[in-house]
């Protein structure tokens, strides 16, 4: 792999798929989970999820494991030849493409609905594209140094909000406990795909961490602690606003945030102090896949330098971005992306897994040859 710059630790491996994973999907998820569940067990649809993904994460981290130092656009070669690798690798990156304009427009949405009304959304993408550039040209440790400051604030944010919306919890709200069975918590998995994508980055990231041997610790408490955030966010969505008001409501985390007040205080409505602070989490979102997009284009067509491709696909997001007519579309958009997602890293690479070591390729001998390669650097 040609490296734009230096490894990358265990910690900061987490801060990246923890920030990847996080954005839009803690304002929809609530919302179509639970049309989809129609039961207050939606909670228990988050956990099996959770399980689910932090399973693929460890095929993934396992996969790459077999060809250390290479990216997922330069080991499939190996496993599936010149012409095939060609194919899957344009699909991810067209898939993260699509999520980063995806992002980006849910920014806009929020922006114009919440904090600047009767601003154009396409002012609002090319304002957040041109400080993503300026930030994404500094290479993946002045991301992630960005993001190491704000995912803690926003976080802390996030418990502050969550305390003082418990003063109009209803535990009621959340039963009766599997009252129809549990048909209806399997029907709330695949929803809740969408809000976990971004673990795909693992694909990306083990191949630039110091220590490889600790990739499957990362997968996991990144995984786990998007679990618990997004378990602890939709019990007391539901708690608050019931599942009813969930299903008439677009964003009904906002809508929630939005609904208590705290007089005598420097801070008497929270929502904007809060939206503001998201939108720069589903800022980080955008960041790292425009990165890893560009990343991956220098990997699978073997071009020295990074920068002017991450130049180059500005024109592209922001077409992509303005694409949908309206909020329904954007949203349908999502649901897209999320059943792209189980397909593209959840059976494919299983697939390549199975592959590789049928054909015998990586494995022992690779991970022989990485450590050699590393002893000799150390050197």
């Amino acid at each position: 792999m040609k490296q734009s710059g230096s490894k990358i630790s265990t910690s900061e491996v987490v801060i990246v798929v923890i920030n990847s994973i996080l954005g839009a999907g803690i304002l929809t998820l609530p919302r179509t989970i639970s049309k989809a569940v129609e039961t207050p067990d939606v909670w228990i649809s988050v956990i099996v999820s959770g399980v689910l993904v932090a399973l693929i994460s460890i095929l993934l981290v396992t996969l790459c494991r077999r060809f250390p130092g290479k990216t997922v656009f330069e080991f499939v070669p190996e496993i599936t030849g010149k012409w095939i690798s060609y194919f899957v690798g344009l699909l991810i990156i067209i898939y993260f493409v699509i999520l980063c304009s995806f992002e980006v427009r849910v920014m806009a949405e929020i922006t114009s609905m919440y904090i600047l009304e009767r601003t154009p959304s396409w002012v609002t993408i090319m304002v957040s594209l041109w400080v993503g550039i300026y930030m994404i040209s500094g290479g993946l440790k002045v991301i992630i140094r960005v993001f190491e400051i704000v995912l803690p604030v926003t976080l802390l944010l996030l418990a502050v909000v969550f305390l003082l919306s418990s003063r109009m919890f209803e535990l009621s709200n959340l039963r009766p406990l599997l009252g129809e069975g549990l048909l209806p918590v399997l029907k709330g998995i695949k929803p809740s795909f969408l809000s976990y994508s971004g673990y795909e980055v693992l694909l990306i990231i083990t191949a630039m961490m110091t220590d490889v041997k600790t990739s499957n610790k990362a997968a996991i408490y990144s995984i786990l602690t998007c679990t618990i955030i997004y378990l602890v966010t939709i019990v007391m969505v539901v708690g608050n606003l019931s599942l009813p008001g969930i299903e008439s409501r677009t964003w009904p985390t906002l809508d929630m945030v939005r609904s208590f007040e705290i007089e005598g205080v420097f801070f008497e409505r929270y929502e904007s102090l809060f939206i503001v602070f998201w939108l720069m989490q589903i800022f980080a979102t955008y960041a790292f896949k425009h990165y890893f997009a560009a990343l991956g284009i220098r990997d699978l067509f073997s071009l020295q330098k990074i920068t002017g491709i991450e130049y180059a696909l500005l024109p592209v997001l922001y077409l992509i971005a303005y694409l949908p007519k309206n909020l329904e579309e954007t949203l349908a958009l999502g649901d897209f992306l999320g059943n792209i997602s189980v397909f593209l890293f959840g059976l494919l690479p299983l697939l390549l897994l199975i592959i590789s070591m049928i054909r015998k390729k990586g494995g022992k001998h690779a991970s022989n040859e990485g450590s050699e390669l590393q002893s000799a650097q150390s050197q």
